[in-house]
């Protein structure tokens, strides 16, 4: 898996092309531990854009491995972007979602755009997640793919799928922050409130107050 590029570096690179971001202060939430799952936490405020996090976590002695990243975006009515990246025992899963979190709906054209990039793996093998709360909000375009050996396959989407993303920034429909902030903290609340895999394991690890703080204040920056 040497040819991968963590999801982290892929989209602040991306991003540091046209915005300026500030690292923020989370304190001892940066570093947790516990039952030998290690997380590690950045959080980012991207100057006229919104909020990015980045996570990690080992386990296992390194054969379990995950990164997610978030980037709310509070200046323009655009999707919530989650990127999430799993290896377990030498099998890779990417996740690349949009969220609908619109506060008018966003254009066909722009989601097909995603769909291209996600049809162009078609070739590998789909990741069938359990239902949930946010299946029906979550974009037709998102890319969930598993494999093994696929390290630079999945790179490479995620790449195109963030540089996609940020093009669409330039002409996006700019909005009001504090009603787009609302819309993604009622996602973030939401999946506090239901949960979801990752939240579920967090929470279980380290008690609902810390897992909500780290969800609503550093993951999605709506706190």
């Amino acid at each position: 898996m040497g040819d991968r590029r963590k999801l982290g570096d892929i989209i602040r690179q991306q991003l540091e092309k046209e915005y300026t971001l500030t690292p923020e202060d989370i304190g001892g939430d940066a570093h947790l531990s516990r039952k030998g799952m290690t997380f590690e936490t950045q959080s980012y405020t991207v100057e006229g854009l919104g909020h990015l996090c980045v996570l990690s976590m080992k386990a296992m002695l390194g054969l379990m491995k995950m990164e997610t990243v978030v980037l709310s975006v509070f200046d323009r009515d655009v999707p919530l972007v989650n990127l999430d990246w799993i290896s377990a025992f030498g099998k890779e899963t990417q996740l690349n979602e949009l969220y609908d979190t619109q506060i008018a709906p966003y254009p066909q054209e722009k989601l097909d755009e995603f769909s291209r990039i996600k049809d162009a793996d078609s070739d590998l093998t789909d990741y069938v997640s359990a239902p949930s709360w946010y299946d029906g909000i979550k974009y037709d375009c998102t890319y969930h793919k598993t494999g093994k050996k696929i390290s630079q396959r999945l790179s490479s989407a995620a790449a195109e799928y963030i540089a996609a993303f940020a093009d669409q920034l330039k002409d996006a429909d700019i909005c009001d922050p504090e009603i787009k902030k609302e819309k993604i903290r009622d996602f973030a609340c939401t999946l506090v409130q239901k949960g979801g895999p990752a939240v579920n394991q967090f929470t279980g690890l380290f008690g609902k107050e810390t897992a909500e703080r780290l969800i609503l204040k550093h993951m999605y920056g709506v706190k």
